[in-house]
C-alpha cells in the first residue's frame, strides 16, 4: 500500500474542511434568505466565510463555481449576450374582472368541453422582471432574461448575485439516506424584483447624489438586472420567487411533478422561494375569492403585486390546450385596476422644463400609492389646472398612470377649506423672473427665455441623455454646478471642458473629471441622428430625428431647406417642419451649429437618404397598444416608419396592423372587431425582416 505524504494528508483535510463549510454557508443562506429564519449568528457566519475564502485563495484549484464565495466574484462585462430560450418565455393573456376570467374559462372549456370545472393554482403576479435559470447536473450555468419572449440577455454573474438563487441544487436524501442524483438539465423560471424598503433606500441614496430616481420597483429591478458590473447588481439586494419548473421524465433520482402544485413544492424543496401565498382553486368562484381578498391584502405585502396568476393545475391538461400564437390557453393573468387614494394638496409649484414649458406640481402630503410613496404629482397645463379647479388645501384622488406617473385625478370640492384660494399659474418665470408666454392654440405656458439656467440645465440633461449623446456619468449634480459657475452657457461648451476646470469643484476628484471628459469627446462619434435630437428642437423627438436624418444628409442640407419640403417627409407635416424651420432662424443657434462643427461632431450621414432606398411597408397603417417585451414605442415606431410604414393613433378600418404588448386596452378590442391583423412584437420583427430580404 502507498505511504501518504504529509501534504497529501494535509490537501484532504483541507478539502474535506471546504466541503464542511460550504455545505454550513449555504444551509444559512437558505435559512436567512428563502425561509426567512436565520439559524447562524452574523459573527459565526462571517468568520465562517473568511475561513472559507482563506482557504479557496491558498488552494485555488478547490475553488468551484457554486461556492458562497463566488456569488460576487466576475469582472464587469463589456456587454450581455444574446441568446435563444430553450423554451419560449410566453406572456400572459390578460383579464380584468371576473368576468373577463370566466369568459376566458369559457374558451378552454370549448376545447376540453368533458371537463365542467378544472382545479387551479392561483398565484400573486410579482410586479418584477422574469428569469430563466438553467441548472446542469445541479448547478446553476446560466441566468437570462426573458427578453422577447424567444431571445433574452445571458446575466449569468447578476443572476449569480441573488441569494434566494441557489447557485447549486438542494437535493433532498433518498430513502436509503443518501443525497439524490440532480436531473442532467433542469430550467427553473421565476420573478426578480425589489422589495418596497430596499427600492425606497435606493431611490433615498440617488436623491441625495443628485442622480435620477427610479419611477417604480420593477424599472429599478430592470436597470438592476442590465448592470454590466455584478457588485453593483449585488449591493441593490434583488430578491426571487420561482413558480415554474422545467424537467425531464425519468432522469436522475427526482420525480417529476405532474401538476402546478407540485411543481411549487418541488422549487421549495431544490432550495427555491416560492410566494406563499398561493391556492389551490377547485372553481371560478374560489379564484375571485381569492383574487377580491387579495385586492386589499396585497397593500401589506413587502413588494409590488400587480394580480393574479391563474394556471389550470394539471399539466396533462396543459399539454392538451396547448398555445395560441402569443398565449398559453391554459393560464391567465387577472390584473387589479390602477389604485387610487385621496391625499391633501399641500402647495402647488412649477417646473421649468428645457423648451421653458412651465409645468405645475402638485404638492402633496405623503401617500402610499401602487407600493411607492408618493409625495408629488404631474398637473400638466393650465389646460389641466382650470379643469380640475384645484384650490391650495383640497382633497385630490391621486392614481398612478400606467402604475408609473403619479396624476391628480380630480377634486372632492365638498372637503374644500373655507376660504381657500384658487391657483393660478405665475405670469412670470419662476427660475428667472422673465415674462412667460402662451402661444395662441396651445395648452403649455412657455418661458423664452434662452438664457434662462432652468432651460439650460433641461438642455444639458437632454443632450447627455442615453437616446442623444449618451453621455454617461453626467448627473444633475454636476450639470447645475457648471451652470451656476459660468463654465457651460451650451451644450457646446461641454466639450471645451478640461481635467483642470472640472477639478475646481467642489468633491471632483482627478479620476471622475478624467472619467467625465472622456466620456464627453466620446458623444462626438455618435451619429448626426442623435445629434440632431439631441439639440433639443420642439417637437423633433428620436423617431423624427432619424427620419430627418435619413432624408437629410447633413445639418447644412437641413437648415438651407424650406419648411415646404421639410413637411414633404412622410411622418413629419407641417408643424414639425414650421418648428424646424424657427429652430434654425435664431442665431443663437447658427452660432451652436458652428461651434458643433468646430468640435467635430458628427453633423452630417455618410449614408445614402431614405428617399433613394427601397419603401417595403410604403402605404402601409400601423397602430401600437400595450407595453412590448423590449423595444421601446418609439423604436418600434422608428422602425416602422424606417421601413415606409406609417404610424397613426387610432384603429380604423384603413388600419393594416395593430402591434400588441402587454396591457392592450381598447385598441386590440376594436382591431379584432374591425378584423385587423394583430401583430405580436415578435411578429412584428418578423414582418420587418422579410422586408429587408
Amino acid at each position: 500500500m502507498a505511504v501518504q505524504t504529509p501534504d497529501h494528508n494535509q490537501r484532504t483535510s483541507v478539502e474535506k474542511r471546504i466541503v464542511e463549510l460550504r455545505s454550513q454557508l449555504q444551509k444559512a443562506i437558505h435559512a436567512y434568505y428563502v425561509l426567512d429564519a436565520p439559524d447562524l449568528p452574523d459573527a459565526v457566519y462571517d468568520r465562517l466565510y473568511r475561513e472559507l475564502q482563506d482557504l479557496e485563495t491558498q488552494y485555488p484549484e478547490l475553488l468551484t463555481p457554486d461556492s458562497p464565495t463566488q456569488r460576487v466574484g466576475a469582472k464587469p462585462a463589456e456587454q450581455f449576450t444574446a441568446v435563444t430560450h430553450n423554451i419560449p418565455l410566453y406572456s400572459l393573456e390578460n383579464a380584468f374582472d371576473i368576468d373577463e376570467y370566466r369568459d376566458w374559462q369559457a374558451r378552454w372549456q370549448r376545447l376540453e368541453p368533458d371537463i365542467p370545472d378544472a382545479e387551479a393554482v392561483a398565484e400573486l403576479k410579482i410586479d418584477g422582471n422574469a428569469l430563466a435559470l438553467t441548472y446542469e447536473n445541479g448547478l446553476l450555468t446560466r441566468g437570462v432574461t426573458r427578453g422577447d419572449g424567444i431571445t433574452g440577455e445571458d446575466i449569468t454573474p447578476n443572476v449569480r448575485t441573488i441569494r434566494t438563487i441557489p447557485l447549486r441544487l438542494q437535493m433532498p436524501d433518498g430513502p436509503l439516506g443518501s443525497q439524490q442524483t440532480p436531473p442532467p438539465v433542469v430550467e427553473v423560471r421565476g420573478e426578480a424584483f425589489l422589495p418596497l424598503d430596499i427600492f425606497e433606500a435606493i431611490n433615498q441614496k440617488r436623491e441625495t447624489e443628485g442622480i435620477a430616481l427610479f419611477a417604480n420597483p420593477r424599472n429599478a429591478a430592470a436597470g438592476t438586472l442590465r448592470q454590466l458590473d455584478a457588485k453593483k447588481v449585488a449591493e441593490r439586494k434583488l430578491d426571487f420567487f420561482a413558480y415554474t419548473l422545467i424537467m425531464p421524465k425519468g432522469t436522475g433520482d427526482l420525480t417529476a411533478p405532474s401538476t402546478q402544485w407540485e411543481a411549487l413544492e418541488t422549487l421549495k424543496l431544490l432550495g427555491f422561494r416560492v410566494n406563499p401565498n398561493r391556492q389551490k382553486c377547485a372553481s371560478a368562484t374560489d379564484v375571485a375569492n381569492y383574487y377580491n381578498e387579495w385586492d386589499e391584502k396585497r397593500r401589506q405585502l413587502p413588494y409590488l403585486t400587480d394580480g393574479v396568476v391563474v394556471k389550470l393545475n394539471s399539466f396533462e391538461l396543459q399539454d392538451r390546450l396547448g398555445f395560441t400564437n402569443k398565449f398559453p390557453r391554459w393560464a391567465i393573468a387577472l390584473k387589479y385596476p390602477a389604485e387610487e387614494v385621496p391625499t391633501l394638496l399641500k402647495d402647488i409649484t412649477v417646473q421649468v422644463g428645457r423648451t421653458g414649458a412651465i409645468t405645475p406640481v402638485a404638492e402633496l402630503s405623503p401617500v402610499q400609492l401602487a407600493g411607492t410613496t408618493v409625495a408629488r404629482a404631474t398637473l400638466h397645463n393650465a389646460d389641466r389646472l382650470a379643469e380640475l379647479d384645484l384650490h391650495i388645501g383640497d382633497t385630490v384622488i391621486v392614481r398612478k398612470a400606467g402604475e408609473i406617473i403619479p396624476e391628480v385625478v380630480r377634486v372632492i370640492p365638498e372637503l374644500r377649506p373655507e376660504g381657500a384660494s384658487r391657483y393660478q399659474l405665475p405670469d412670470h418665470c419662476p427660475v428667472c423672473g422673465q415674462p412667460v408666454v402662451k402661444p395662441d392654440g396651445e395648452a403649455v405656458t412657455r418661458c423664452v427665455n434662452t438664457s434662462c439656467p432652468a432651460i439650460l440645465r433641461g438642455s444639458v440633461r437632454h443632450w447627455a441623455s442615453r437616446d442623444a449623446m449618451d453621455i454617461g456619468g453626467l448627473g444633475d449634480r454636476w450639470v447645475q454646478q457648471w451652470i451656476d459657475q459660468g463654465m457651460v452657457q451650451s451644450v457646446a461648451d461641454l466639450y471645451d471642458l478640461t481635467v483642470a476646470d472640472l477639478m475646481t469643484l467642489d468633491r471632483m476628484g482627478e479620476k471622475l473629471a478624467t472619467k467625465l471628459v472622456s466620456a464627453i469627446a466620446e458623444s462626438k462619434t455618435r451619429p448626426w441622428a442623435k445629434v440632431l435630437y439631441g439639440l433639443g428642437i420642439r417637437l423633433v423627438g428620436s423617431t423624427n430625428a432619424q427620419l430627418l436624418a435619413d432624408n437629410f444628409r447633413s445639418i447644412d442640407m437641413l437648415a438651407a431647406t424650406g419648411g415646404d419640403a421639410i413637411a414633404q417627409v412622410h411622418g413629419i407635416g407641417p408643424e414639425i417642419a414650421h418648428s424646424v424651420r424657427q429652430w434654425f432662424q435664431v442665431p443663437a443657434n447658427q452660432q451652436l451649429i458652428e461651434r458643433l462643427k468646430t468640435a467635430g461632431l458628427q453633423l452630417e450621414s455618410s449614408e445614402p437618404a431614405s428617399s433613394s432606398q427601397p419603401q417595403p411597408l410604403s402605404g402601409q397603417s400601423f397602430v401600437l397598444t400595450g407595453t412590448l417585451p423590449t423595444l421601446k414605442r418609439s423604436e418600434a415606431k422608428s422602425l416602422i416608419e424606417a421601413a415606409g410604414g406609417r404610424i397613426s393613433s387610432s384603429v380604423s378600418s384603413k388600419t393594416d396592423y395593430v402591434v400588441v404588448g402587454e396591457s392592450a386596452g381598447s385598441k386590440q378590442e376594436k382591431a379584432a372587431a374591425l378584423g385587423i391583423s394583430q401583430l405580436s412584437e415578435e411578429a412584428l420583427l418578423a414582418l420587418l425582416g422579410e422586408s429587408a430580404v
